[in-house]
Parts: structure tokens; sequence; C-alpha cells
């Protein structure tokens, strides 16, 4: 259907254009996708998706029990600190989607940011922090754990964050949207929502690279995907545990 509209456009510029998307947009994107599915090719591509996670299902056991404990959750309080926002990120990654409690004792602490920012003069546009809080909020705003309530309230945050980011922007005219959005031979397609409208960096493997304990260590050396330059959310979130 898509190649109808757009002669032009090839699968395999599709992935390239994918693979080079950074971290929040990937997601963003993905979720866009899953939205316009029916409920077969959503059953479909749960199963395949099922498989895939089994592989590393023994590596990231141990995490994922952490990423589902509330109290393990309720020490990771301090968003200031990088290593905490990578924890964050890897408990996002692993939290299912049937534990509301896990759900909100994250959701009481990512919606500390105002104060945060406005108490310890957090800067976001400082070395990789932006793209911490955007990864964030992206998935956190889009985790099927938590409420509509409580992802529109996300979903709020993560624009504020937005804005924030534009606003002391050196190029604050650059719209990530741009790139989202549209594909090169291609229309403009409608976004999903709101999306990161600064302009992040287009790989976050370096994100968190000052971790000592990287979680990466653990797991087993799997090739990586054809069309896939690695910018993905486990090149981010696995920097650190």
């Amino acid at each position: 259907m898509v190649e109808k509209r757009c002669p032009r456009l090839q699968r395999d510029g599709v992935y390239r254009w994918f693979s080079e998307l950074p971290s929040p947009q990937r997601v963003e994107f993905l979720c866009g996708l899953l939205d316009l599915c029916i409920p077969l090719e959503l059953r479909f591509l749960g199963a395949c998706l099922e498989d895939l996670a089994r592989k590393d299902y023994h590596s990231l056991r141990d995490s994922e029990i952490k990423a589902n404990n509330p109290a393990d959750l309720g020490s990771l309080t301090n968003l200031t600190d990088e290593v905490v926002r990578s924890k964050l990120l890897v408990s996002l990654a692993l939290l299912g989607s049937a534990h509301r409690e896990a759900a909100g004792v994250l959701f009481r602490t990512l919606t500390h940011i105002d104060s945060v920012i406005n108490n310890y003069g957090l800067q976001l546009n400082e070395g990789r922090t932006g793209d911490e809080f955007l990864l964030l909020f992206t998935m956190a705003s889009n985790h099927p754990a938590f409420s509509f309530h409580q992802k529109q309230v996300l979903r709020q945050e993560l624009t504020q964050i937005q804005n924030i980011m534009a606003s002391t922007s050196k190029n604050p005219s650059t719209s990530a949207l741009n790139a989202v959005a549209t594909y090169p031979g291609c229309h403009k397609v409608t976004p999903r929502s709101e999306t990161p409208i600064n302009s992040v960096s287009n790989s976050l493997e370096n994100v968190l690279h000052t971790s000592t304990h990287s979680i990466e260590e653990s797991l087993p050396k799997r090739p990586s995907g054809k069309h896939s330059k690695g910018s993905s959310i486990s090149s981010f979130a696995m920097g650190k545990s």
C-alpha cells in the first residue's frame, strides 16, 4: 500500500531511514505503526516478538525482576543521576504491561521532573541529559502499564521537555519532526502525536558509556540486523546498570 502511494519508496530505503533515527523517534514511530495494525496483525507480531525476546530471556531475567518490583524501583528517585536514569530506561524496557503498581512508582518518580529542572538547574542541552529524558518520557508515555491519565500527564511532561530543549537549542528552528514524519521522495505523513521537536543525536550508543557495570557485557553476542546501525533502546539503556 505504501509503495503504491510512493512508487520510488523502496523497502531498503525505509530500513536505512529508520536505522538512522534516534531512539525516542524510533519508539514513537513504531508505536504509531502498531496503532495502524488490525487485531490479527498485532497477534502475529506479538508471536514474532515473543520468539525474539525469548533469546535474551535468561540474561535479562534478574533485571526484569527488579524492573517489576516496586520496592526496587522506589530507590530510583534521583533523576539528576545519570546512572539512575539509565536504570529507569532499563526498567521501562522490561516493565510488564500488567504491573500497574510498579508503573505507579515510576510515574511518581518521572513526574518530579519540574522540581528537578527548577531546583537543581538541570540543563537538558548539556551532554546526553536531554536525549535520556526524551527517551524516558517517550517510552513511558507509550507504555501500556500506565493508565490513560498517567500517559496523558507523561505526554505533557514530554512536551515540556521538548519545548525547553527547543528554546535553549542553538538551532531552535530545526525540527526533528520533519525527520520523523517525512521520508525523501514520499508524502508527509501525520505524526501519531507530539514527537520530539529538538534534533537529538543520530546515535545514542554512547549516551550511557560511562558505566562501570554494563548489562550488555552479560548479554550473548548476537549479530546486528541487516538494516540496523544499532541506534536503539538497547544501545541507549544498556550502558549502565
